[in-house]
């Protein structure tokens, strides 16, 4: 199943189930009358209704309907850090990088940080170039899972139990700022740094053992790896997560991106506007974003 939220004209967003292939959805405010229609309030409800949420009769075109990001989450994003060992190394020799031990290039632990709400912003929409705060703009391709079911001290046993699904991220950086200020956050959390989308896709569409993430900029293809050469998995994720933080429907998890981002070119491969950066994860679909003024 892929869910969305759409938005006719300027009429409010809604939530609908999506049949990408066949280019039709159907609300799900229709399919079950007096529902909550906020993408989170859904996920929150989802263990209870889930197997009344089922698409009726030939639903609607999506032609002429604005694919909105799919999901605000109602707290940070949580996104990992050098989680592929090509780009942990790539990091490493880029000067970048001052959050590792010396001679470190696969990190022992999982590396934490955040991203802000306010980042998120759908497929389509422009990337802010923040010029006057950043000089060295960089595009980062990822997985993001999606709990449906919360919990804390989750097994890796038990953790898929807990993954509603998938979408696609671009964990959009200031290379500067990650740099000066040591601590990821300012660089990661600028407003419009997280685009997310096109849709939510439940665990049981995607194959994650075979699912390839792939990024071009401007039709160059610059990342290409398998989700299955994660050097920390998702169930080890959401335990080491959810041993202290209780996990909570619609929280988000960005898994960490493959090499091939800009600075591990020499000279690094910075952004600038009119750049495009397009992702795709086989069964989930496309993330493209422009990046504005």
């Amino acid at each position: 199943m892929k869910l969305a939220t759409l938005q006719k004209h300027h009429e409010a967003s809604f939530v609908a189930i999506v049949d990408a292939a066949r280019g039709r959805y159907w609300p799900v405010a229709e399919i079950m009358p007096g529902l909550a229609v906020n993408m989170n309030q859904l996920l929150q409800q989802w263990e209870s209704i889930k197997g009344d949420v089922v698409p009726n009769g030939e639903g609607y075109p999506l032609v002429g309907v604005k694919v909105c990001a799919p999901l605000i989450p109602a707290r940070n994003i949580f996104c990992i850090g050098k989680n592929y060992r090509e780009h942990a190394a790539e990091f490493s020799k880029s000067g970048f990088d001052h959050s590792a031990k010396a001679d470190e290039v696969a990190p022992e632990f999982a590396v934490v940080f955040t991203k802000a709400p306010e980042t998120v912003i759908a497929t389509g929409a422009k990337i802010p170039r923040h010029a006057q705060v950043t000089e060295q703009l960089d595009y980062e391709a990822e997985l993001a899972v999606i709990i449906g079911k919360g919990g804390r001290a989750i097994s890796k046993a038990d953790a898929f139990d807990h993954v509603w699904g998938y979408t696609l991220i671009n964990d959009v950086t200031a290379r500067d700022l990650q740099k000066n200020h040591r601590q990821w956050f300012m660089g990661k959390s600028l407003d419009g740094f997280c685009p997310m989308g096109p849709w939510l896709v439940s665990a049981d569409e995607i194959d994650l053992s075979a699912a390839s993430i792939q990024c071009w900029v401007n039709g160059e293809l610059r990342q290409n790896a398998k989700i299955s050469d994660l050097i920390f998995d998702i169930p080890s994720l959401i335990a080491t997560l959810s041993a202290g933080i209780e996990l909570k429907p619609g929280d988000i998890i960005a898994t960490g991106t493959p090499a091939g981002v800009g600075i591990g070119f020499t000279p690094p491969r910075f952004l600038q506007t009119g750049d495009v950066v397009r992702i795709e994860i086989d069964g989930i679909g496309r993330l493209e974003n422009e990046v504005g003024q």
